[in-house]
């Protein structure tokens, strides 16, 4: 090869990286924070877990570690599934939205509308597979924030019928197999993540402030007929648990049990006494309940600060990208992360009325560390290209 073809050779590779990063941005290495702070959450979560089942599984007469080794071999798939998408070019991502929106909308027919679909308390979430089960609700998660991002990367465009043929309807309608499960918990996810993305990709205010104010009008009057019955129960019982200590308002005053019990520092690891079958769920909705028992304050303290830790990296990551489609899609999945973890630890102090949603990343679940770790990936893609910052030397 002569010195003028390796010349345009090089020209052309450089004009490909530069066309790739948008012109404006540069590429560099994951950013590891993030990747500390997931690795201690699920590390914690792997404690926590055999912690919680451990008594679970001798009652049953199982393996002690039963629990901890499904849930790590999950783990190992959603590391692949990071490494994979931490690899993939971010931007690729709107070629498969049409796709994805089609096998989440098939897997949630299924499972509402099929034999497939398993039923556990009461609620339709699950695909069954032999012994394997999948969560299809929680590919919702990575999918609105994918579509969203693409539709308000350029312009908020809320009156476009074309817009709301592509987008707004299909969306509307993964919302409602969801709401059929019933998995409102997930709605609430969803809809909070999208008011999030509205925000930060500059939609009007003053339509979000009319649309939230009818649309609270409209869920006050019509709360008693769209909720089910244990629905409305939950949060009748989250005001005044002790109207039914021994029914359903068991798990909110077993839970606050928990947390009188750790006081500062805990019990100890392994000293919970709520998980001995007091506390139902203790490794799944209530895993933050066990965790303040065992290491107390101190515990839920290092807890929230890692979770807070990964909002802020998040942020950042969505500040430093130099482009809006990264910029949304990084904003997108923080919000799930800080918004699920919220939900999560409020229910277990009572905080908010129980729902049925995991804690991230530390609750026994194999769709949800799958998918967590996933949009993780892409976190850890779209860190990887920043906004360049042109150095200047000044001669003194």
């Amino acid at each position: 090869m002569s010195y003028r073809e390796y010349k345009s050779s090089y020209r052309e590779k450089e004009r490909a990286k530069r066309k790739n990063c948008k012109d404006n941005g540069s590429v560099s290495a994951p950013d590891k924070p993030l990747i500390i702070i997931v690795t201690f959450l699920v590390i914690i979560g792997f404690l926590a877990i055999f912690s919680a089942t451990a008594p679970k599984c001798m009652r049953e007469g199982s393996s002690l570690i039963s629990f901890l080794l499904k849930q790590g071999v999950y783990s190992v798939v959603g590391l692949f599934v990071m490494c994979f998408l931490a690899r993939f070019d971010y931007h690729k991502l709107e070629r498969y939205n049409v796709q994805c929106l089609w096998i989440v909308a098939i897997l949630l027919f299924l499972v509402d509308f099929t034999p497939l679909g398993v039923e556990i308390n009461g609620a339709r979430r699950w695909l069954g597979f032999g012994p394997l089960q999948l969560q299809p609700s929680e590919f919702a998660k990575p999918l609105f924030c994918m579509i969203l991002a693409s539709t308000f990367k350029d312009k908020v465009k809320l009156l476009d019928s074309q817009t709301w043929c592509k987008v707004y309807i299909p969306l509307l309608i993964i919302v409602l197999l969801i709401f059929k499960q019933p998995n409102l918990s997930m709605v609430i996810i969803l809809f909070m993540a999208t008011v999030g993305m509205y925000i930060a990709a500059g939609g009007p205010l003053i339509v979000l402030g009319v649309g939230g104010a009818l649309a609270g009008l409209g869920i006050l009057t019509m709360i008693p007929k769209l909720l089910h019955g244990y629905q409305m129960d939950r949060i009748t019982i989250w005001l005044n648990p002790g109207s039914d200590a021994q029914g359903k308002g068991y798990n909110i005053i077993q839970s606050l049990i928990a947390f009188a019990s750790g006081g500062f520092s805990g019990t100890g690891y392994g000293g919970s006494i709520q998980k001995l079958a007091y506390l139902p769920e203790c490794h799944t909705d209530f895993i933050f309940s066990i965790i303040a028992e065992e290491f107390g304050f101190l515990g839920c303290f290092f807890i929230v600060g890692l979770f807070a830790a990964l909002v802020h990296r998040g942020f950042r990551i969505s500040k430093r990208c130099p482009d809006m489609y990264g910029k949304l899609l990084a904003i997108g999945i923080t919000f799930i992360f800080g918004f699920q973890a919220f939900l999560n630890m409020g229910v277990a102090s009572s905080f908010l009325p129980v729902t049925g949603v995991t804690l991230p990343f530390i609750s026994y679940g194999g769709t949800s560390i799958i998918v967590f770790l996933g949009m993780v990936g892409i976190l850890l893609n779209i860190s990887k290209q920043r906004i360049r910052k042109i150095r200047t030397v000044e001669n003194v």
